[in-house]
C-alpha cells in the first residue's frame, strides 16, 4: 500500500512539472497543418475523414489528438497519418498481437521509428516511372501487386481491391524482407519499387505506405485514390473471417499525444518515459519555431519582478559604518619580522616545505654559531659536528633530516611544491629540536660545598 502511494505521488509530481514546461511551450495559437483531417484546404484530410464515416459509419470512426490506449480495443483500427514523433513500441506490438490492425502513412514523418522494428526501410523512388501523371516523375502512378502463391494468382491486397491506378505525389519507397507488397511504382532502366506493404503481427495486422500525400484533398479527385481510402478505412476495422470485428477506427495525424496502457496495465518506468517523451517534443518545438509572444511578455514580466525584489531589498538593507583606514588592525602578515613570518608560514595556504626550509635555517644558524664557523657547514660536517656533542643515537635521524631538507629546498628553488606530509614535519621538527638542545653549551657552574669554620676550643 504504501508503495502504490509513493509511485502515485511521484507521478503527480512529475506530470505536474511536465504539465507547467508543456504549457509554457505550446503555443498560443493553433495553426492547421498538412494531412489534418479538420483541414478542409487542398492540403488537409478532411476528404478522407468524409469517406472513412461514409463507408463506416459517423460513430466508428474517431479522429482524436491524444490517443489513449486504454480506450482502444482489439477489433478498433488506428490510422496514423505522417506521425512526427515515434509512437509507443510496447502500446503498438501489444495492440496487434491482441487483434487490432494499426496502418502508418508517411514519408517524411517519424513514421520510420516505428516501422524501423518491423524490419520495413524508407528508400528513393524511381527516377524515370512506367507511368506518370503529366509526365512528371514526381507524379507516378502506382499500380496493385498481384500475389502469385504456387504457382497461381491470388488477386490484389483487400485494401486496393477496387483500385486500379493510384496518383502518388512525391512519394518514397519501402524495403521490407517478409511483408506482402500492396502497391508499386514500374521503372524503366531501374527496379521498381513498392510504397506499400502489408503483414501479420500476432493476430493483428501492420499496413505502411509510404506516400500520404495521395490522401491529401486534392489528391483525393482521383478515382484510384479515393478508392484506396476506403479499401484502407474497411481493412482497418473490417472482419476477420467468421469473426466480427465491428470496432472503431482512430486517426491521429501529424503531432498527437499518447496516453494511457493497451489493456489498462501500466509502470511507473512508462509513465516517466511517456512524459520525457512529450517534454522533449516541446522543448524541440519550441527551439525550430520560437516561444509565442505571450511567453516573452511572460518571461519579461518575470525579470521585472526579480530585479524589482532585488532593488527593494537592497535599497532597505542596512550596512555598517566601514571603519577607517588608519584605524583598522594591521595583519599580522603585513606586519614584517618575526611575527610576520610566522603568520605567512602558519596560513593554510602556504606549503609545508616553506616551514621545514625554517627549521633548516634554525639548525644551521645554531650549528655555526656554537662552533663558531664564518659560513654554513657541509651537511656532513654539520652531522659531525652535532655527533661531537650530542648522543650519538641522533646521528642517523639527523642525517636523514638533512638529506631531506636539502631535496626539498632545491625543489623549492625549482618552483615546484614538494609534498611534505604532517608527519614528515613533525618528525623533522623534533630531530632538530633534539639536534639544538644538543648544541647549546652547559652553563652549568661547579662550586665547592661550603663548610662550617672551625672554632676554637674554649
Amino acid at each position: 500500500m504504501l508503495r502504490a502511494v509513493t509511485q502515485r505521488t511521484a507521478r503527480m509530481l512529475f506530470f505536474s512539472l511536465v504539465a507547467l514546461v508543456a504549457l509554457v511551450l505550446s503555443p498560443m495559437h493553433a495553426r492547421a497543418a498538412a494531412f489534418d483531417v479538420n483541414d478542409t484546404s487542398w492540403e488537409g484530410c478532411s476528404e478522407l475523414l468524409d469517406i472513412a464515416r461514409a463507408e463506416l459509419g459517423a460513430t466508428r470512426v474517431v479522429p482524436v489528438a491524444v490517443l489513449d490506449w486504454e480506450q482502444v480495443k482489439p477489433e478498433d483500427g488506428v490510422l496514423a497519418l505522417h506521425p512526427l514523433q515515434g509512437m509507443d513500441a510496447d502500446e503498438t506490438a501489444a495492440f496487434m498481437k491482441a487483434g487490432g490492425r494499426l496502418a502508418i502513412v508517411d514519408d517524411y514523418g517519424r513514421g520510420d521509428d516505428t516501422l524501423r522494428r518491423f524490419h520495413i526501410e524508407r528508400t528513393s523512388a524511381p527516377s524515370r516511372p512506367a507511368q506518370a501523371l503529366r509526365n512528371r516523375p514526381a507524379l507516378a502512378i502506382a499500380e496493385p501487386v498481384i500475389d502469385v502463391v504456387a504457382g497461381r494468382a491470388t488477386g490484389p491486397h483487400p485494401v486496393v481491391a477496387n483500385v486500379t491506378k493510384l496518383v502518388t505525389n512525391h512519394p518514397t519507397g519501402l524495403i521490407h524482407p517478409n511483408l506482402s507488397p500492396v502497391l508499386q511504382i514500374k521503372a524503366i532502366g531501374e527496379p521498381d519499387a513498392i510504397i506499400a506493404v502489408a503483414g501479420q503481427v500476432g493476430k493483428g495486422r501492420l499496413f505502411a505506405m509510404s506516400d500520404p500525400s495521395a490522401l491529401m484533398n486534392q489528391m483525393l479527385r482521383y478515382p484510384g485514390n479515393r478508392a484506396f481510402a476506403a479499401g484502407l478505412s474497411r481493412y482497418l476495422v473490417d472482419d476477420d473471417g467468421p469473426m466480427l470485428r465491428k470496432g472503431r477506427l482512430f486517426i491521429v495525424a501529424n503531432h498527437f499525444d499518447e496516453k494511457g496502457s493497451f489493456g489498462g496495465e501500466t509502470t511507473l518506468r512508462k509513465d516517466i518515459d511517456s512524459a520525457a517523451a512529450s517534454l522533449q517534443e516541446a522543448l524541440a518545438d519550441a527551439r525550430n519555431n520560437g516561444f509565442p509572444p505571450w511567453m516573452h511578455v511572460s518571461l519579461a514580466v518575470l525579470i521585472i519582478g526579480i530585479a524589482s525584489i532585488w532593488a527593494v531589498r537592497a535599497a532597505a538593507r542596512l550596512y555598517k559604518s566601514p571603519l577607517p583606514r588608519y584605524a583598522r588592525r594591521v595583519p599580522l602578515i603585513a606586519q614584517g619580522g618575526a611575527a610576520g613570518r610566522f603568520a605567512m608560514l602558519a596560513a593554510p595556504t602556504s606549503a609545508r616545505g616553506l616551514v621545514l626550509m625554517e627549521l633548516k635555517s634554525a639548525l644551521y644558524e645554531t650549528v655555526a654559531h656554537r662552533f663558531a664557523l664564518e659560513a654554513e657547514p657541509a651537511p656532513d660536517v654539520l652531522v659531525r659536528l652535532v655527533a661531537s656533542v650530542g648522543d650519538a643515537g641522533l646521528v642517523d635521524e639527523l642525517r636523514r633530516t638533512v638529506d631531506l631538507m636539502g631535496r626539498v629546498e632545491t625543489a623549492v628553488v625549482a618552483g615546484q611544491r614538494p609534498r611534505v606530509t604532517p608527519k614528515v614535519l613533525l618528525d623533522a621538527d623534533d630531530v632538530v629540536r633534539r639536534a639544538i638542545a644538543a648544541c647549546q653549551p652547559d652553563t652549568t657552574t661547579h662550586r665547592a660545598p661550603e663548610t662550617a669554620p672551625e672554632t676554637a676550643p674554649a
